[in-house]
């Protein structure tokens, strides 16, 4: 019984203590919470008030670090187009028009040389890396920590920061044009008296007179003068030098001559080599013959004709017939 009656109490004690907080809570919950940043000294420190803020009128501070919806400062754009080589998800979309100077400069110094026609962002396919950022190099793309930008339609997520009206883009086309037509002109202006001067036919060139070379005098040794070859005079010096052919006259044999008898024309005999030195080149010249090595058959083939090759060897016994031995006649005298 002691122990049922310890457990009521302790309940009791234990209802009382959790009202009583409440009951100090529900008197501190006349006044609300003043939004305070995790930055700040005294975040932890206020621990009394209604804890919910009223939003949207009321909300926590964001980090200066925050990163979330892209912005883009036109002003400083160079229009360089990194920012949408770079984008992963392809989420910004510019049109660039050159200019044929440079119209401007950006807060860091940099010349303006492209116009922006477009630079639409669509943050409905961002992705929050901050590559797009990183690249600019005018810094002028930032991620601000505006973390709340929700809409009814989702086209509505594509800001657009360019500020050229129609009429500029068609009026700084229209002088882009102009001038690059300009520019092919002079380009063009630049090149025809080159292709004129290389199209005429260029005179023709006469080859210059070769003078004639000096007769050379002959010297001591008593040598021809050389006189200079003419065409004319080349052919004929070229038939003249050629030496005639000179006939022999033909030498009959004289009389005592045909009388001589004629010698007998010597006969080569031919070499006789040694005998060493013939059977050394008929070694050389002997080629082995090929030895033909006997099949080896199976034991049962080996046995079979082993046995065929007996029976061929011992020849059959020739038929002899036996002697026949004939009595001796007795004589009349009783002689055997």
């Amino acid at each position: 019984m002691s122990n049922y009656f310890k457990n009521i109490k302790e309940a009791i004690s234990s209802v009382t203590s959790g009202l009583k907080l409440t009951f100090r809570y529900l008197g501190e919950a006349r006044h609300s919470r003043e939004p305070i940043g995790i930055e700040d000294e005294n975040y932890f420190e206020v621990d009394k008030g209604i804890v919910t803020l009223e939003y949207p009128f009321e909300s926590l501070p964001v980090p200066d670090n925050g990163r979330y919806r892209l912005h883009n400062e036109i002003d400083d754009c160079i229009v360089c187009d990194k920012c949408a080589k770079v984008c992963p998800v392809d989420c910004i979309d510019i049109d660039a028009i050159k200019s044929p100077e440079t119209y401007g400069v950006t807060s860091d110094g940099t010349p303006k040389r492209i116009h922006a026609a477009k630079f639409d962002i669509d943050m409905s396919k961002c992705c929050f890396c901050g590559l797009c950022t990183t690249v600019c190099p005018t810094e002028c793309l930032t991620m601000t920590k505006v973390y709340d930008f929700s809409e009814f339609d989702v086209k509505d997520h594509v800001y657009s920061f360019s500020d050229m009206s129609l009429v500029e883009i068609a009026e700084k086309r229209k002088e882009l044009e102009e001038f690059e037509a300009k520019k092919a002109a002079e380009k063009a202006a630049k090149t025809a008296p080159e292709d004129e001067v290389a199209s005429k036919p260029k005179p023709a060139v006469r080859p210059k007179p070769v003078a004639a070379k000096p007769a050379m005098k002959p010297k001591v040794g008593g040598k021809p003068v050389m006189k200079p070859k003419t065409e004319d005079s080349a052919d004929a010096s070229e038939k003249s030098a050629r030496p005639k052919p000179v006939m022999k006259p033909k030498v009959k044999p004289a009389a005592s001559d045909e009388n001589k008898p004629s010698r007998p024309k010597p006969v080569m005999k031919p070499k006789i080599k040694p005998k060493s030195e013939e059977s050394s080149e008929e070694v050389k010249s002997a080629k082995p013959r090929p030895v033909m090595k006997p099949k080896v058959k199976p034991d049962a083939e080996q046995k079979a004709d082993s046995t065929e090759q007996v029976n061929e060897e011992k020849p059959k016994p020739k038929y002899r017939p036996r002697p026949v031995i004939r009595k001796k006649p007795k004589d009349e005298d009783g002689d055997s």
